[in-house]
This record gives C-alpha cells, structure tokens and sequence, in this order.
C-alpha cells in the first residue's frame, strides 16, 4: 500500500496475516459458518502467532507496535470468508482488553492481559441489557457491596464471545447517579450465580457466538472491579473510541470485499449479449461504489492517526462509525442486487457479506447515536 499512514513494518505485518489468514482460517469459512461457530484453538493460534497483543506492551506479551497495526489485523481478518471471526477477535482485543490495560491494576493486568494476549483466554463486553442499550446510562443489573465482594444481580443480553468468554468485563450499576453510578467489573467462568442463559440466533455473523448472561446473587471479589467504583460509564466511553475505530476500519474493508465480488461477477455474468460490466448503469454505479469506499476509508486513516496522537476526535470518530458502516452495508447491497437472483442464493458469498456487514450500524453505537454525537459536538 502506499499509504503515509502505514510503514514497511506495517506491510510486514500485512503479509504475515495474510498468509495465516488465507492458509488458516479461509479452508475453514464454510464449515465454521454451517457449525454457528470456530474453535477455541483459534484464538490460541493467533496468540501464538502474536496477533492478540500487536499494540500491547511487551511486557505482558505484546508486541509494542501502534494503532495501525491492529487496523492491519481488521483490514486482513476481513478475508476470512466470515464476519464472524473478525468479530469475536475484536471483541476480545479491542472491547474487553483495552480498558484492562488503561484502568486496570498490576495484578488485573497479570492476571488477564498476560493470558489474553496468548489466546489462552478468551473476553467478552457486556453493556446491553434487554431494556438498555443505546441508552447505556439505563442498565439494571445492579451491584451491592457486601465486606470484600460485590453481589451482582441482574441479565446482559447480544453478547459477542458470551458462550465461549473465560471472563467478561461487565457495566454494572452501583450508585443512584445516572451516570457517575456504573462501575465495571471482571466477571470470571464459574463465578457462583453467573450463567449463560442461551445462545442467541442472529441474521448474520453466524460464526461469532452471542449471548445472554444472567447474574443471579453472583458474588465478585472487590479485586474484580476494574478502575474506579461508579465511573464505569466515562472508562467506557474512553473504550469505545478505540473499538469504534477499528471497527469502521473492518466496515471498510468488508466494503471492499463486497466490491471486490461484484466486480468479478460482473465481468463473467454475460445479458443481452455482452458481460453486464459494460453497461453503463453498472459501471458508474461500481465507480460510485469505489468512490465512497476510499473516501471512507481516508476518513477513517486520518481520524486514527490523530487519536493515535492523543487528539481529542470523539466527533470524527463518530464519523468515521457512522460513514463507514453505512457504505459498507450500501456497498454490500448494491453488490447483492449485481448478482441479481444469484446473490439471494446461500451459494454465493456476496449475501453473507450482505448479512454480516448490516449488524456493523447496530453494533458499537448505533447511527443514530453516532448521529447524536457528531451533533452535540456541532454544538447543537
């Protein structure tokens, strides 16, 4: 790539995932999509290969390197043949690890970062709650300090890594306030009173897990709560920046993925005598396409360079959401609509691209949040 934003290292790191990416993961695409899910072991693998920790400090396994390098991983994993994976892993790199590494204390770090890293476990978030989810400030589950353990109550509900997660970073709330009263908490397996109540069947991402978490009397030690008691809400909202970045990031790519097929398709599918690639309405329209696509994906480039730098960009960061999701899902659609009746078929893989990338304006903040952001920092 010859883009300013990424060095040799970078393409390095490019090459290497891709080659794990396309001998790995890419053979497995249609089984791993018909089982509703992917091993465990591949997490393991890639923790192995150093693709948990890429911008994790080495001293708990990391690799050291910058933001970029986990755009790299977004981008590659988007080759995977499902939107599942790519999911999981960045719900586990991206959601649950960062606010561990930014709030939590030595031992927290030790304790989870360390095997986190290495793929030995795996994490999950869990925000949303059956009557709480773009309005986080509303959550239920309730938590009330009992001696040296918190007793939390309540459910969590369209949670990614759910079934499989060793420890999920929970928003509980814990005082009156509407926003200074949540704090986070580190909910392990096999906590007394925590349970999986179900697996969840969704449109798409059918190669992730999601689920419903139930908490029942589930006593957590007080060494569990991550960062400060009742400021769970701000250490959050810190944490969806990254997430929502490296998620605009994968949006993008899965643009390009959906474009790359209606590209192909339209060069071979042949009506009224020539491939359909020559008429002028699917040219221009595939030029559209290609247009949005880089336009989204410079948006997002800049706006991670300058958070990368410690800028304040909750505004562009909000954009970069809000446009790449939007195109990616757009771009997928009119790919679908290329294919014609084919692409309605479960044979071709645009409409699992179709699928998959329309969760991406519900997940991480919704358009209409992302909207409401932008706005409020307008001024409005």
């Amino acid at each position: 790539m010859s883009d300013p934003f990424f060095t040799e290292e970078h393409e390095i790191l490019r090459r290497h995932i891709r080659k794990f990416v396309e001998s790995e993961l890419l053979p497995h695409a249609e089984e791993w999509e018909e089982a509703g899910g992917f091993p465990d072991e591949v997490f393991r693998r890639m923790g192995a290969l150093g693709l948990l920790g890429l911008r994790y400090p080495e001293e708990y396994g990391g690799q050291g390197g910058d933001f970029f390098a986990s755009i790299v991983l977004a981008e590659e994993l988007s080759r995977c043949g499902t939107g599942g994976l790519p999911t999981a892993v960045a719900v586990h790199t991206e959601m649950a690890m960062p606010p561990i590494l930014q709030f939590g204390t030595d031992e927290q770090k030790e304790r989870f970062l360390v095997p986190g890293i290495r793929g030995e476990k795996i994490y999950a978030l869990a925000m949303t709650e059956p009557d709480a989810g773009s309005d986080l400030a509303a959550i239920e589950t309730r938590g009330v300090r009992d001696g040296d353990h918190w007793v939390i109550n309540g459910s969590k509900v369209y949670i990614t890594n759910g079934c499989r997660a060793d420890m999920v970073v929970t928003a509980v709330r814990t005082g009156p306030d509407r926003w200074g009263g949540i704090t986070l908490f580190l909910i392990e397996k096999g906590t007394p009173g925590f349970t999986v109540a179900k697996k969840l069947d969704k449109v798409g991402l059918w190669c992730s897990d999601t689920a419903e978490l139930v908490f029942e009397d589930c006593r957590v030690p007080a060494s569990n709560v991550l960062g400060e008691v009742d400021q769970g809400f701000y250490h959050l909202m810190w944490e969806l920046q990254g997430e929502r970045l490296i998620g605009a990031a994968g949006a993008v790519a899965a643009g390009e993925r959906a474009l790359e097929l209606a590209l192909d398709y339209v060069k071979e599918r042949s009506a009224f005598g020539r491939p359909i690639g020559k008429f002028q309405a699917i040219r221009h329209r595939l030029a559209d396409m290609a247009t949005e696509l880089e336009a989204a994906r410079q948006l997002v480039y800049a706006t991670a360079w300058r958070h990368q730098r410690g800028e304040a960009v909750l505004k562009e960061v909000s954009m970069c959401k809000l446009l790449a999701c939007q195109v990616a899902f757009r771009i997928a659609d009119e790919a679908l609509q290329m294919h014609g009746a084919a692409g309605y078929m479960m044979e071709y893989p645009v409409q699992r691209v179709w699928r998959d990338t329309r969760a991406l304006r519900i997940a991480a903040g919704t358009d209409e949040i992302m909207r409401e952001i932008i706005a409020k920092q307008m001024g409005l």
